[in-house]
């Protein structure tokens, strides 16, 4: 059997690679090999190791290695602690081949520790394009990748641009939509199995906003402001408001404050505070919710297939393709303000494709029994 290693370093990254890790599980010509590490085992951010046992995966191995600080020179001293990690583990595994995605800091550390230990790397997600320091880790990524599950048209051609060889390109879409087209969105989220930060519990059956700020380090001292200007348009929203915990990269630590300073100051604002939430669940708030605010890439991803109405704040996600279901604003109370009203007064919009049907996980396993892993590649050349 070829043997393939998953590397799980936070909540998204699990969630968008359950149902794939749930094909790559029932095929009987790959075995699967989970490591978990970071912020996917640290309970300040949702503990995601837990929720890989519950659905029943087995993690081999788990590694420690966040600083904590959330500033750019922890983050910049964790990378190097999951190459000293990781090359343990891989030695011991041995794996044929590594499947990575996106654009973390910690899949960059995963990629190089992979490259020089001569195990064929296969990249989900690569090709997109943002405006923060992720799009540099996305490409060098796919650079160091010998195999591409892009997840757009555009994605493939752009991958292809950068030298990578075409037959080792395959566009089959995200599978983070074959999750959402297998969920059950009449049955409700439970929210009191999730503990959360403090005061109003949101009636799921009334409508609420829900919002997600990562911090975008390449404007690392900005994210103040980032958060201030989101919180006084907010202020003016009547609805309740699902808050979810920001990432583990720098300024995390610097938007938590900001936020709560906010919510203690101004406690007549109906704030739902809530470290995370098990993929399914989270899908279905977003799904459920009257506009997704913030600069999550599950704006652009997630709710385009759900058709949710979503107010984008800033450049995190500037250059990435969107549906017609995105609203696209400064960091400006005001325009923030008048774009949540806009969204807000809409409905749904048309379901949109642009990232996959919900039919990709199998497609991607019926190729990674056929590829022969080879970490021997080299620029290609159109003639």
């Amino acid at each position: 059997m070829k043997k393939i290693s998953v590397v799980i370093i936070n909540r998204s990254n699990y969630a968008r690679l359950k149902p794939l890790l749930i094909q790559i599980k029932k095929s009987k010509k790959l075995k699967l090999s989970i490591i978990t590490g970071s912020s996917s085992i640290l309970s300040k951010y949702g503990d995601a190791s837990n929720q890989i046992k519950r659905d029943g995966f087995q993690i081999d191995y788990e590694f420690y290695s966040h600083l904590a600080g959330e500033n750019i020179h922890s983050m910049t001293k964790s990378s190097g602690l999951i190459i000293l990690e990781l090359s343990t583990i891989l030695a011991k595994i041995k794996p044929d081949l590594i499947l990575i995605s996106a654009d973390r800091f910690e899949t960059l550390a995963t990629g190089i520790t992979a490259s020089y230990m001569n195990i064929p790397i296969c990249h989900v997600m690569g090709g997109e394009l943002t405006g923060s320091i992720d799009e540099k880790v996305r490409h060098s990524l796919t650079k160091l990748a010998d195999f591409h599950f892009p997840n757009t048209n555009r994605s493939k051609k752009i991958i292809i641009q950068m030298g990578e060889n075409p037959k080792n390109v395959f566009n089959v879409g995200c599978p983070s939509i074959d999750l959402i087209k297998s969920i059950n969105f009449s049955k409700m989220v439970n929210l009191n199995k999730y503990s959360f930060g403090r005061g109003y519990r949101v009636n799921l059956k009334n409508k609420y906003l829900t919002v997600l700020i990562h911090p975008d380090t390449k404007k690392y001292k900005d994210n103040k402001q980032l958060v201030l200007e989101t919180c006084k348009a907010l202020k003016t929203i009547k609805y309740p408001i699902i808050w979810l915990w920001p990432n583990i990269d720098a300024g995390a630590d610097l938007i938590a404050k900001h936020v709560g300073e906010f919510a203690d100051k101004n406690k007549q604002i109906k704030f739902n505070f809530y470290k995370h939430f098990e993929p399914e669940d989270y899908l279905k708030i977003i799904n459920g919710s009257a506009c997704l605010i913030g600069n999550s890439s599950s704006g652009i991803r997630e709710s385009s297939y759900l058709g949710v109405p979503v107010v984008n704040i800033g450049n995190r996600q500037i250059h990435r393709e969107r549906a017609k279901n995105v609203i696209d604003v400064k960091e400006n109370y005001l325009i923030i303000r008048n774009a949540i009203n806009k969204q807000i007064s809409k409905k749904k919009y048309k379901k949109s494709f642009l990232y996959g049907d919900g039919n990709s996980c199998k497609k991607m396993v019926k190729i990674l029994e056929k590829i022969i892993p080879t970490s021997d590649k080299k620029f290609f050349i159109r003639n």
